[in-house]
């Protein structure tokens, strides 16, 4: 593996994605595919995709009963992505489910708190406005339920690893200094986010929207 970041292919379009990644794939770690790319493409996509011999971070975000999420996983074990996601919020019994279910290679992270959430929106659905604490809470959730780490933003990444020091962290909402933010809230730069206990980095439009996507991720690559 070729570093640390996971570039974000968010789009339905297959050929895209693959003339994208085959552009990005001597100065990535991996690729990351959403429900964008698989709402589009389905199964067949993910096979294409993991042609290109690139690690794939499938992020499918499942969050439903234990039973529902379990099948769903099942359902990709032969594609044997080198990560897949579930929600923490869905549960301890979800999470160990969902563990049970993926194949022996895949990482199984959960999601704490999506980067386009903060403080204002967590009162609003009747959480406490405190991310940090909502953070800390669902990552020793996720590690009392046999998952191997979690997905939280970078300013959040160096308490879940306090909480959990051997775990998985993936950290997505990273901008090089300077990039536009989009529609996250809680950013960070990449050589921040490592430093601060990152395990992975997922960064998708910086790359993937640059005039040039391979110089875009070699320049990323330079700063870490």
């Amino acid at each position: 593996m070729s570093g640390p970041v996971y570039v974000a292919l968010d789009t339905p379009d297959l050929d895209r994605a693959k003339a994208l990644a085959t552009k990005v794939r001597n100065h990535v770690g991996g690729i990351k595919l959403g429900l964008e790319f698989f709402s589009a493409n389905g199964r067949a996509g993910i096979k294409e995709m993991a042609s290109l011999d690139l690690p794939i971070f499938l992020d499918l975000k499942f969050h439903d009963i234990p039973n529902t999420v379990a099948k769903a996983i099942q359902a990709l074990r032969q594609l044997e992505p080198a990560i897949l996601t579930v929600h923490a919020a869905g549960g301890r019994a979800m999470m160990e489910d969902a563990k049970a279910a993926a194949a022996n290679g895949t990482k199984v992270v959960a999601v704490t708190m999506l980067t386009s959430l903060d403080g204002n929106d967590l009162t609003s659905i009747g959480l406490k406005e405190d991310t940090h604490e909502q953070v800390v809470r669902l990552t020793e959730l996720a590690k009392k339920s046999g998952l191997d780490g979690v997905v939280c933003s970078g300013h959040e990444v160096a308490a879940a690893r306090k909480t959990w020091p051997d775990g998985f962290f993936v950290v997505p909402g990273v901008r090089p200094a300077g990039a536009a933010t989009g529609d996250q809230k809680r950013l960070m730069t990449p050589r921040g986010a490592l430093d601060a206990g990152a395990s992975i980095l997922v960064i998708g439009r910086p790359i993937t929207q640059a005039e040039d996507p391979d110089q875009a991720a070699r320049d990323i690559a330079a700063t870490l």
